[in-house]
């Protein structure tokens, strides 16, 4: 609705500066021609007027079509990004609007359908009820989810990493232990909660939602809220960039030494490749020492 308005406003401004100019011209011509004899005889014989004229009008000149070459190769750029890369959006969430804009595409994308989540620990995303996907896991047909376990060392990696000292292992836990209350809430015969938790130094942040992929990448020194976030959209396209994040996903969830979280018995379940079940460990009771995960 505010977009329409804006539009209209856009189109009523630029037709009255048109109506403007184009009632005025009878006025500019006729001062023009009444003025310009008088004008050139101040000026003819000035020639240091003339040559500053040249001067300025070259410069101007220059500029003018440094601008348009430019700009013809940011819209050659921008076109083999939306068109063969498949880059819809690159947010930086600078402005509170911006993040309700894009908090609500990521609502009407995630409604009703499946939901796939890689992430750290979950809780600003869909735990905190500001969070992007909060109302999307609440909507949603069926969700995987994979997060870090805070026990392993890529969470001691990514711990030390930042330079925020409230991020520490302790808090790892604490945010996934929500993360897991919260998804727990949400498991119900009607809707299907999967959760998985991998061990690595955390690489991407990848929602897949319908026909769009939103991601981020974890910096090593930076909080990934500074970090911009990529859109990119599903098309046939060989060099869409949407497949190869969508199968990143997909690689990590069929890997059998990334264990599912059993959320009725507190468990984390390894399986070989087969899928077969090999072992449980209770997560509750997981410590983390130098030499790993005990």
């Amino acid at each position: 609705m505010f977009k329409d308005i804006k539009n209209i406003i856009h189109h009523i401004i630029i037709t009255a500066l048109s109506a403007s100019i184009a009632l005025s011209l009878p006025y500019t011509g006729k001062f023009i021609a009444d003025n310009y004899l008088i004008y050139w005889a101040l000026i003819e014989n000035k020639k240091v007027f003339l040559i500053s004229v040249e001067i300025a009008v070259a410069v101007l000149l220059i500029i003018f079509f440094d601008f348009l070459g430019r700009s013809w190769e940011n819209r050659k750029f921008a076109r083999i990004a939306r068109n063969d890369m498949g880059l819809f959006l690159v947010s930086h969430r600078e402005s509170l609007r911006t993040r309700k804009r894009l908090k609500k595409f990521k609502e009407q994308q995630g409604t009703a359908k499946d939901v796939m989540i890689i992430g750290s620990t979950g809780s600003n995303t869909f735990v905190n009820p500001e969070g992007d996907l909060h109302r999307v896991m609440q909507n949603c047909r069926e969700a995987r989810i994979i997060l870090l376990n805070p026990f392993s060392e890529g969470a001691v990696a990514r711990a030390k990493c930042i330079p925020d000292p409230d991020v520490t292992l302790e808090h790892f836990k604490e945010q996934i232990t929500k993360s897991i209350e919260f998804l727990k809430s949400l498991s119900s015969p009607q809707k299907v909660i999967r959760l998985k938790l991998y061990e690595e130094t955390p690489l991407f942040k990848l929602a897949v939602l319908g026909d769009y992929v939103f991601m981020k990448y974890y910096h090593a020194d930076v909080n990934i809220k500074e970090m911009p976030e990529y859109i990119f959209k599903h098309s046939p396209k060989h060099g869409n960039l949407f497949h190869p994040l969508y199968q990143f996903f997909l690689s990590k969830w069929r890997d059998s030494n990334i264990p599912e979280y059993d959320f009725g018995a507190d468990d984390l379940v390894y399986r070989d490749a087969s899928g077969n079940e090999v072992k449980r460990v209770k997560f509750s009771e997981m410590t983390f020492t130098k030499a790993g995960v005990a």
